[in-house]
């Protein structure tokens, strides 16, 4: 196979025999029939492969799944129901009561709950970091009974890089494996098992689906890193597992262990597994992936570059745009573009900011993100809606910031959009003075950037640091 991710889009994780159908068939089944019991019986205890249920496992999702390790060059992977369903099961996995983790502050706000709240609740503590911080800073946040650390490649919606290195570093030495969320730039932009991460996860609902069609997610396993050698950590790949007869999952599965227990254990306990045809739905639209995320990239930065330049926009943030904070590492870790989604500030509070997207005619006020057609959001009057201005600050989410995702519509209608949207409900058109503070950090936020004073009449490019949705689980 082709080691160019766009052609294993099209071609991956299917290889069709001798007039069978080219492409994979749904085998939308709950059950599985076979004539010998005792067969069955070595199913149920993982000394024999096959499908018997489709709660823990099915043909159409498995080349599914297959197709998505080829292209992030894992050594396993499995569908689950969602996105926050896969980082669960990610960290869960390893975690139990009493562990710990450390996670990057610059999350997902649907994630940020899932660890700050629910885990808490299970027994399992979280230190937030800032993607920023030091290598001090980041070794402090370890404890003795860290078991994992999570980020995300680009957050949402602050649009953060993560410094893959940096934290796989600290990760390692501390024995203890790196997850992280790839869903923004997805493996055609950014394959992060070359820079150290052991574990990746996807919403698949976002850019790999791309049509508002299916929810999903995929946990991928580089196979990287080594369980037996701290074993002390993590008993539950290490040790027999007693409800499937003494299975050792790091022994008998080799590099295929992380998944199967998470297969053979989480899936059966929790059943968040996909739907066939929705697995299968996603598989198709997966071929166009890597001509998509061109487009979503080309258009991106060809609205970030108007906006930059537009009076009327307090701030912009692109890791793709040269002046943004992140482009060194975009450039670095994702050398081939981002993703299509841009944060920036309409200044002028909730009105103003409820205006301009009201009077948007092509692009979709919707609760989504990362698909073929143009969509916004604005955080702070929908998903925090309830939170108080300080709040909103103290979770990152300012009171001016608009979420755009640039589909694949051409990019000059986009503009276009935008621009008629905008003079709409702008009360001068004239360029004007104006000065724009970026920074710096307070409450939950951690990340402190520069002030800007500006007097020029054609504003430069300015970078927010907006972090993840705190207080919000949704889109």
């Amino acid at each position: 196979m082709s080691k160019n991710v766009d052609t294993i889009c099209v071609q991956g994780g299917y290889q069709p025999g001798n007039g069978e159908s080219r492409t994979p068939p749904i085998i939308q089944a709950t059950t599985f029939k076979y004539k010998s019991s005792e067969q069955m019986s070595r199913l149920f205890d993982l000394s024999e492969s096959g499908y018997f249920y489709t709660r823990l496992q099915n043909p159409t999702n498995d080349t599914i799944a297959a197709k998505i390790c080829e292209m992030e060059g894992g050594a396993a992977a499995m569908l689950t129901s969602s996105g926050q369903a896969a980082n669960f099961f990610a960290l869960f996995n390893i975690c139990n009561n009493g562990d710990h983790i450390v996670a990057s502050s610059a999350i997902y706000g649907g994630t940020f709950n899932l660890i700050n709240v629910t885990m808490r609740k299970m027994g399992i503590e979280c230190t937030f970091v800032s993607p920023d911080c030091t290598e001090e800073e980041l070794e402090a946040a370890f404890q003795p009974n860290t078991k994992a650390v999570f980020g995300e490649s680009i957050s949402n919606p602050a649009l953060i890089v993560l410094d893959f290195e940096k934290f796989a570093n600290a990760a390692h030495r501390h024995g203890v494996p790196l997850i992280v969320d790839n869903t923004f730039p997805t493996p055609v932009n950014c394959r992060p098992f070359q820079y150290g991460v052991d574990i990746v996860t996807h919403a698949t609902t976002k850019y790999m689906d791309g049509h508002g069609s299916c929810v999903g997610g995929a946990i991928v396993d580089s196979g990287n890193f080594d369980w037996m050698a701290h074993a002390e950590k993590f008993p539950g790949l290490t040790t027999p597992d007693d409800s499937y007869h003494g299975v050792t999952y790091a022994k008998d599965f080799g590099k295929a262990a992380y998944i199967t227990k998470a297969t053979a254990q989480l899936m059966r306990d929790f059943g968040s597994t996909p739907a066939p045809i929705n697995s299968w739905i996603m598989g198709m639209h997966l071929e166009s992936l890597g001509v998509r995320m061109e487009r979503h990239c080309a258009n991106a930065l060809k609205v970030v570059q108007w906006l930059s330049a537009d009076p009327r926009i307090s701030w912009v943030s692109f890791p793709g745009l040269e002046e943004d904070k992140y482009h060194a590492l975009a450039e670095k870790y994702m050398p081939n573009g981002t993703c299509g989604v841009i944060s920036f500030g309409v200044p002028g509070g909730r009105e103003k900011v409820s205006a301009f997207l009201d009077h948007l005619k092509m692009v979709s006020i919707a609760t989504h993100v990362a698909d073929a057609r143009s969509c916004t959001l604005y955080p702070a009057g929908t998903t925090h809606r309830q939170l108080t201005e300080e709040q909103l600050i103290e979770a990152g989410v300012g009171i001016d910031l608009v979420r755009l995702s640039c589909g694949i519509e051409n990019a000059d209608d986009i503009i276009a959009d935008l621009k008629q949207a905008m003079a709409r409900c702008s009360d001068s058109r004239e360029p004007r003075d104006h000065t724009v503070t970026v920074g710096p950090a307070t409450g939950n936020d951690p990340v402190a950037g520069p002030t800007i004073s500006d007097s020029r009449t054609a504003p430069i490019p300015r970078k927010s640091s907006p972090l993840s949705y705190a207080a919000a689980g949704i889109g």
